[in-house]
């Protein structure tokens, strides 16, 4: 029995999905039945709950082979590295004595880094709770910045003809589709093949600027717009603005500072084994521009 968490989200539907079609068990973590119906009529058994539910996910993982990892996003937190250690703790308790041997973990680039990446410096925490786990092997999926990310920044580009982060300009990231990483924590999950606690990269195709992935989207969606480096003061004030609450908006400060440092990407090199095929070229036309010509 496989344990997914996450499992209606952009990774886990996928590796949920695969599995069963290699005719593995599965057993989808969800918040509700009605977002896993779609997995429970491929096969899934539907665990609904919350990760929040020490209790719960006891009794979720026993007895499994094998679990997916991952610390979904809240965007109604007052301490997000609090709510990060919450979630690792409830997991860590719910693994000693499961009896399960194997776990594929959700993390980041920079979770080497136990402060100064914001919410990856969380799965610094993540990474070494997991170690206090008996038996347990475990595989960190160190992945980069999801390409899905850039459609938070819709609105920005219609209203104002921009695309902005604190990313210094000629910064290149490691910028990769979750349905990549999502075919490696499944190549991994049907062999089983990693011991002890490891950690692979997961890069995407290829690293960009956001100067040169602002000239792409631009180009997909056939409207001039440019990239802006906002100071650190006017990205907070957006943020906040937005909605998103102090503690999120300090945290994706933080990390990109990290960024701009290098410690963030400090041990990762591109090579073929951390580079996976779908590139931002596609990513822009495929499914960019669809969400901007929708968007109102």
């Amino acid at each position: 029995m496989y344990v997914i968490t996450g499992a209606t989200g952009h990774t886990g539907h996928i590796i949920a999905e695969e599995l069963l079609a290699a005719g593995k068990k599965v057993k989808a973590v969800v918040r509700n039945a009605t977002k896993g119906a779609a997995l429970a009529e491929k096969g899934a058994q539907l665990a609904v709950g919350d990760l929040e539910d020490a209790v719960f996910l006891k009794e979720t993982f026993k007895g499994a082979e094998a679990v997916y990892l991952m610390v979904p996003p809240k965007w109604n937190i007052t301490d997000w590295r609090a709510y990060q250690r919450e979630i690792i703790q409830n997991f860590v308790d719910a693994l000693q004595g499961s009896g399960v041997k194997y776990a594929v973990v959700l993390s980041s680039m920079g979770a080497h880094m136990p402060t100064g990446a914001g919410p990856v410096s969380g799965l610094y925490d993540l990474e070494q709770a997991l170690k206090t786990v008996e038996g347990l092997n475990v595989l960190n999926l160190r992945a980069g910045y999801f390409m899905e990310n850039f459609f938070g920044n819709i609105g920005l580009i219609k209203a104002a003809g921009i695309q902005g982060y604190t990313l210094n300009e000629d910064l290149k990231v490691p910028l990769v589709h979750t349905h990549d990483i999502a075919e490696v924590a499944v190549k991994h999950f049907l062999t089983l093949d990693f011991e002890g606690h490891s950690h692979v990269f997961v890069a995407g195709a290829a690293d960009y600027t956001m100067t040169e992935a602002t000239a792409i989207l631009s180009d997909a969606v056939g409207k001039p717009f440019h990239y802006v480096q906002f100071s650190p003061e006017d990205a907070r004030a957006g943020m906040i603005g937005a909605g998103l609450p102090e503690t999120i908006a300090d945290g994706y400060n933080e990390l990109f500072a990290g960024l701009n440092s290098g410690e963030y990407l400090n041990g990762y090199e591109r090579d073929a084994s951390n580079t996976t095929p779908t590139t931002f070229e596609d990513f822009a036309k495929k499914e960019f521009a669809v969400a901007f010509n929708a968007a109102s």
